[in-house]
């Protein structure tokens, strides 16, 4: 492609791609598609989007077009792979000038320039580094930081490679370099601080821009660029001095708004700190043991002291908790449990951690976490009663712990409570004598500190199993308070209930089930809706539970499931909706048939919800899940519900709806169980079997429960079932066999024994094509013991229910292996006898014995011509 030439072309295709007008769209972007693997493309794409006087929308395009072309056609072995001549080139004229104007567009070309540097720096381009390291030195600001970024986004690329000679250049890289990189943030540091009380809000964010970004560098270089970096001086040093620097950002919070974008950067800023500390301290433990005191004594005071009033922000606090547990939890800082045979550097580590951690610090961390982080927040409240579906979702917000204050000072607690119960025990149990008897429901903040306190002891419910009474204080403190309708308290209601259900698995004894039964029947009434969801939590955690006795749960089953059900009605959030049908499945699961007299308002309610819930799959498998758990309580019953159930697995099952991602394993199982459960084949279930072909050839993880299908197909109607779907099942098969594991030929075998023990007239002429295959496998002695007997046990089915059929096969074989039958037939049963070991089932054994003996009255009938 002629340059001259063709930039006037390209650039008019490009301008036409970048149309809202479909008609002209698609053909630009067809014709840019042909032109991806044209020499020369990339360089003209290279002259336009630096040619800084061009539309935006269109430099934008070329170099989305260029970031492409690297990722395919770049390395040497790629198809139409671009000529080294023209790399060249284009490797130049990427460095030749960072002065990209447009900051996303300037972005875009760091990326693309470090995907080039990982497949080329530094072997066929040297230059690349030097360059940068050049240009981030000029004065030009712009200059300054587009080579800055980058110089990031290379730093990061190289990191990233993860083999071993990739490692070793990039250790190298790190050595040359890090001196450089560590004045290079020094410089933009301390230029930042000095601007910061300027007031130049211009100034002090381009500094601080700078600062972020040289930082981002040292990050990758100290982390990933040293085998042993504590043996680094420049390194240790660097690391040492981010507390310093972390209390001198912290400060000059105090001199920016909280709203404006240099507060924005200054607190990613301060989390990078953080961020290098936690990804030095997973990366290199051992290395990090000389920051252990200096991280502790930082992140304690800031987040357990009046030190960080007024400068501590929740992300801030949340890294500062990781931190703290990522050196309590540290397996490397916990010796073995004879000290002698931990190493050095861990029983140094472990002597660190013990120092630090004295009675008066954990007395302090405990106590903190509790009174003060623990407290339900006025926003939590305000969000308590304007969206208390919401909140329930915020509250259970899964893996969340390494973000959100809330669940991370609960997994701080958990694992510290757990590393030193033996000191933190007490502390929580005089904590909890000092909130004995009911709490007066005009103060507020008593009510929450005694919410807080309940949710620590749930926390620890395993830690505490020895030193509480859980069952007293059951019966004497929290039933009563249960029981409390005032509206002020229900904070403690829910809280109360949650922390029964923590220690319902722990310590509860069986004979007071009943009086929590009770209370749950109660509380699923409550006026606030949050309590009753928390209260529907409980009573799956009750039900779930080893000690669970339907028994006792029998007089309460209609009463909670008419209420579970009206909560299931009233709840709006698709999040909840799944939380309640998870709940309903579970009782359902667990009361199993006596289930059926309550559950007519919940099948009248399932479809709507259904076609409610169309836009929401995991809401849908949700239903599915609860739709098995009621075939299984209906049993024979269950097939009222075929007008609704067989469309849903109809639709679940089928590879041709893009639901199917979605709901496809849950859709399966519910097929599987309606046929279980199903008196009697019908039309309409037959027919959904019009799916199992394209389930076949996905080969999918799903395959077994395809092939437990197959077979309940065959045992409840195989006369049917075979004449309608055997031809094209036993097409399916054979494509299966070819590709399949061991494992699997031996289940698509097991169908087939099946169908001819079901239906030994039909059986071997609908699955006649398999049977040579099976035939030839034990002549020529197949090597794995477990599809031997498969073969075995599918020709004995047929040697003893249906001899002729038999004496057809051997015919067809004799032909193919080009012997006389009577010696074929030896041979085989020379075979079998030989295999007969690799029988371990006693009914396949039987069979094949009985299968050998019909052989000996024979008077070789089975050779004979007729029959």
């Amino acid at each position: 492609m002629d340059l001259n030439s063709a930039s006037t072309v390209v650039l008019q295709v490009l301008t036409q791609a970048t149309s809202q007008d479909t008609a002209v769209l698609k053909p630009a972007e067809e014709q840019l598609k042909q032109w991806e693997t044209q020499p020369g493309f990339y360089s003209v794409l290279l002259n336009i989007f630096t040619n800084h006087s061009l539309d935006i929308n269109v430099r934008w395009l070329a170099v989305l077009y260029f970031k492409h072309g690297i990722d395919r056609y770049w390395r040497r072995v790629a198809p139409h792979a671009l000529s080294e001549e023209e790399k060249s080139t284009l490797r130049a004229g990427l460095i030749t000038n960072f002065n990209e104007p447009i900051n996303q567009i300037a972005t875009q070309i760091a990326v693309l320039i470090a995907k080039v540097a990982r497949l080329d720096c530094p072997r066929q381009w040297p230059e690349l580094i030097p360059t940068l390291i050049e240009s981030v030195k000029v004065q030009d600001d712009l200059r300054q930081h587009r080579a800055l970024l980058t110089f990031y986004h290379v730093t990061k690329t190289l990191a990233s490679k993860r083999l071993a000679a990739d490692r070793k250049l990039f250790y190298d890289l790190a050595s040359g370099i890090y001196t450089f990189a560590c004045s290079l943030w020094n410089h933009h540091t301390d230029t930042f601080l000095q601007q910061v009380s300027s007031g130049n809000e211009v100034a002090v964010l381009s500094s601080l821009e700078r600062t972020l970004l040289s930082l981002k560098v040292l990050r990758k270089l100290t982390v990933n660029g040293f085998v042993e970096p504590h043996k680094n001086m420049e390194v240790m040093g660097f690391l040492h001095g981010i507390f310093e620097r972390l209390k001198q950002f912290l400060e000059c919070s105090r001199n920016i708004g909280t709203d404006n974008v240099c507060r924005d950067r200054l607190e990613k800023t301060i989390i990078l700190f953080t961020k290098v500390l936690l990804d030095f301290l997973d990366q290199h433990p051992f290395s990090f043991t000389p920051l252990i005191q200096r991280s502790l004594e930082f992140s304690v005071s800031y987040v357990f002291t009046e030190v960080g009033e007024g400068v501590t922000f929740e992300r801030f606090i949340v890294q500062c908790m990781n931190l703290i547990k990522m050196i309590v939890k540290n397996y490397a800082y916990k010796p073995s449990k004879n000290f002698e045979d931990s190493s050095p550097e861990t029983l140094e580590a472990h002597k660190i951690k013990m120092a630090f951690f004295t009675y008066p610090t954990l007395t302090e961390i405990c106590r903190r976490l509790v009174s003060h982080y623990f407290l339900l927040t006025e926003e939590e409240l305000t969000m308590w009663e304007e969206d208390p579906e919401g909140f329930t979702v915020e509250e259970t917000g899964g893996d969340s712990w390494k973000y959100s204050l809330r669940p991370c000072t609960e997994v701080l607690f958990i694992d510290i409570f757990h590393e030193y119960n033996q000191t933190l025990t007490p502390v929580l149990l005089e904590m909890m004598q000092t909130l004995q008897g009911p709490t007066n429901v005009e103060d507020m903040n008593a009510l929450l500190i005694k919410d807080a306190v309940y949710n620590a002891v749930g926390l620890a419910a395993y830690e505490l199993f020895d030193s509480v009474d859980f069952d007293q204080w059951f019966k004497n403190q929290l039933l009563p308070e249960l029981q409390v309708i005032h509206n002020r308290y229900k904070p403690l209601r829910r809280r109360v209930i949650w922390l029964i259900g923590q220690w319902i698995s722990v310590k509860f004894k069986s004979d007071l089930r009943p009086m929590l039964y009770e209370a749950i029947c109660n509380l699923l009434q409550d006026q606030d809706l949050v309590v009753r969801i928390e209260t529907a939590t409980t009573l799956k955690l009750t039900v779930d539970d080893f000690e669970f006795r339907t028994d006792q749960f029998l007089p309460y089953l209609e009463t909670m499931f008419t209420l579970l059900f009206q909560l299931l009605q009233q709840v709006t959030e698709c999040d909840t909706k799944m939380h309640v049908l998870h709940v309903l499945s579970c009782v359902i699961e667990r009361v199993n048939m006596q289930i059926r007299p309550y559950v007519g308002c919940l099948v009248q309610y399932l479809p709507l919800l259904w076609k409610q819930s169309e836009e929401h799959n995991m809401l849908r498998c949700a239903i599915l899940t609860t739709l098995i758990h009621l075939v299984q309580g209906l049993g024979a019953d269950s097939k009222n519900l075929y007008p609704f159930l067989l469309p849903v697995i109809q639709l679940s099952t089928d590879v041709s709806q893009p639901p199917h991602v979605y709901l496809l394993e849950d859709g399966l199982e519910l097929w599987l169980v309606t046929l279980e459960n199903s008196p009697c084949i019908t039309p309409e279930l037959l027919r959904v079997f019009q799916n199992m072909s394209a389930l076949l050839e996905l080969s999918s993880e799903n395959l077994r429960t395809c092939f437990k299908i197959i077979n309940s197909y065959i045992f409840l109607s195989s006369t049917e079932f075979l004449q309608t779907y055997a031809v094209g099942l036993c097409q399916s098969f054979c494509e299966l066999l070819k590709e399949i594991t061991t494992e699997g030929q031996v289940q698509v075998l097991k169908v087939v024994e099946n169908a001819l023990k079901v239906n030994p007239v039909l059986g071997p002429q609908m699955f006649q094509p398999i049977l040579p295959c099976v035939f030839r496998g034990i002549i020529e002695g197949e090597r794995y013991p477990v599809v031997m007997s498969t073969y075995l046990g599918v020709m004995g089915r047929v040697l003893l229910q249906n001899a002729s059929f038999f004496s057809s096969l051997l015919n067809e074989m004799a032909h193919k292996f080009n012997q006389e039958m009577d010696q074929l037939l030896g041979n085989m049963i020379e075979m079998w006898v030989d295999r007969m070991d690799n029988i371990t089932q006693p009914e396949r054994r039987k069979l094949s014995a009985l299968a050998l003996l019909s052989l000996l009255p024979s008077d070789n009938r089975l050779t004979s011509k007729g029959p």
